[in-house]
């Protein structure tokens, strides 16, 4: 996802409905437009807008552990040369699931999901210490899920 400077801009009913979608990403459009005062195709177009935009993605959030993922970690990374380059590389991961950029100790944030240890230390000895421009990591292993939230609303 893309910064401030590339979003559109969003009036009250857009919000509305973002809202009403990080509630329950099942509801119909029919009982969005009720809550927001249009009709079930107006909210339709509307989340279509949103997604085409790159605003909003509506998508499963699962539990890894469940399925298999026994292993998630939080990786820092230090960077010597273009962190936008090492970044992308990341990206391209199917292990990593979430990039970016920071200032501070580390030039990269990165959450990883495993299936186990070993394919941990695969990931980050054959991949990721691989990648040109990496020159430090740190790894911040998951002991337990406490909170996990994506209804924060639109403020």
């Amino acid at each position: 996802m893309s910064g401030k400077k590339n979003s559109p801009v969003l009036d009250a009913t857009s919000k509305a409905i973002i809202e009403q979608l990080q509630l329950d990403g099942r509801r119909s459009y029919a009982e969005i437009g009720k809550a927001v005062g249009l009709s079930e195709a107006a909210v339709r177009q509307r989340v279509q807008k949103l997604t085409d935009a790159g605003v909003m993605q509506i998508v499963a959030v699962t539990d890894p552990m469940r399925l298999g993922f026994s292993r998630q970690a939080m990786l820092g990374i230090r960077v010597s040369g273009d962190t936008r380059a090492v970044a992308d590389a990341l990206a391209d991961m199917a292990e990593v699931d979430y990039v970016v950029l920071t200032a501070g100790s580390f030039d990269i944030m990165a959450e990883v999901v495993c299936e186990d240890d070993d394919r941990l230390i695969e990931l980050l000895n054959q991949k990721i210490r691989a990648i040109d421009g990496v020159a430090a990591t740190e790894t911040f292993v998951y002991l337990q899920l406490k909170k996990q939230k994506y209804d924060w609303g639109t403020r």
